[in-house]
């Protein structure tokens, strides 16, 4: 991709394509109307209401962790709402009913609490299962929801304590940035090992982490495990990615904002790994700079670095063509997923734009933010 921005455009700033989604959708829309499922958007890796118009009409509705995801879901999305989190607060499964259609619990001590409440408000209720299948593609056991002592999901030990006579969806996420093999395995493993419970159920959830639209996924191998399993057990089944349908949509826009040399030469941005995309250095992962190459390929190499005082806020080491200098702009690729909605305001640092391109290249800014929004958040 090659976007064009205006000369004149404010950074830091994420920016939606409005293309790149539109051609990630037709993907979900594809798996949709040939496995015959339904597809929701998780909004804890990517929630831009501006843009859920486009969504709406190809997916199903929203997937949350919690009140306010849900109550967002309900709010802009407008679809179906289901909820999953480990454990809930005081009084949030009774406000949830009011907000989510689907409500998911952890445990048996959980979904003992919650049960009643959903139950009477005529919602349906979930029961995450640890399936005991690792298949994190990134960052080992900090993103494998089946991890040994994970807190995530009734493990087989405990299953049979559970209320199968009132459940109505088997919800089993096991994945993180898988490619096919994993989604179609997850699919095979949880035939193979809950086909009880499954024919006990409605509809069986298998959660997130299917990198649908990641160049090298197989979205003919899902469809066929898909088509398979629906075959079999004759139950309405739910995927909801939320990164697999926003990959290589979305750019961070930055400025160099400054130069220094420590053994190497280093450029400073306005833009920040650690307060701007976290997961650089969480996962750790280097992401993709356009026009750029790995360093020492290009003429010109550079470690580029945010602003703030943290020193390990480096994004990584890349070369140019031309040098870089005071005015340059960076733009890094695959911003939308984890990006903003973790971000965060440490030493002050200003919040980048939001924004979107649109085919017709029209730049949108959708919301700035200044000190009043960091100075709101400290109380």
């Amino acid at each position: 991709m090659n976007p064009q921005f205006p000369d004149d455009i404010r950074t830091p700033a994420y920016v939606l394509d409005v293309a790149a989604l539109k051609r990630n959708l037709a993907t979900a829309t594809r798996i949709k109307r040939e496995a015959g499922v339904r597809i929701l958007l998780a909004t804890k890796a990517w929630a831009m209401p501006a843009a859920f118009p486009i969504l709406r009409d190809g997916l199903d509705g929203t997937t949350a962790s919690g009140e306010y995801e849900a109550r967002m879901g309900r709010e802009e999305f407008g679809k179906e709402v289901h909820v999953y989190a480990p454990a809930y607060g005081p009084g949030e499964v009774e406000r949830l009913t009011h907000i989510a259609d689907h409500i998911y619990f952890n445990s048996p001590e959980q979904i003992a609490l919650g049960l009643p409440l959903a139950k009477a408000a005529g919602r349906e209720v979930g029961i995450r299962i640890n399936p005991g299948y690792s298949n994190a593609t990134v960052g080992g056991a900090l993103y494998d929801p089946c991890a040994p002592c994970s807190r995530f999901g009734t493990t087989a030990e405990d299953i049979d304590q559970l209320p199968w006579d009132e459940i109505d969806i088997f919800h089993a996420h096991a994945l993180c940035e898988s490619l096919a093999d994993g989604s179609a395995g997850l699919i095979a493993h949880v035939a193979r090992n809950f086909a009880p419970y499954l024919r006990r159920v409605k509809a069986v959830n298998f959660g997130g982490g299917h990198f649908i639209n990641k160049p090298g996924y197989d979205v003919d191998k899902l469809i066929a495990a898909l088509k398979a399993f629906r075959a079999e057990f004759g139950i309405e089944v739910y995927l909801e990615p939320g990164a697999g349908l926003v990959v290589d949509t979305g750019y961070l826009v930055s400025t160099v904002i400054g130069l220094a040399r420590n053994v190497k030469d280093i450029a400073i941005l306005d833009a920040s790994a650690s307060t701007h995309m976290p997961d650089v250095l969480e996962v750790p992962y280097t992401p993709p700079v356009l026009g750029a190459e790995k360093p020492d390929v290009l003429a010109h190499s550079y470690i580029l670095g945010g602003k703030t005082c943290m020193t390990g806020d480096v994004i990584g080491e890349y070369s140019f063509s031309e040098p870089l200098k005071p005015g340059s702009r960076v733009v890094f690729g695959d911003m939308m997923q984890y990006s903003f909605v973790k971000n965060t305001t440490f030493n002050g640092t200003p919040l980048p734009d939001l924004a979107m391109l649109h085919e017709d290249g029209r730049y949108e800014v959708v919301r700035t933010f200044g000190y009043e929004d960091f100075r709101r958040r400290l109380g």
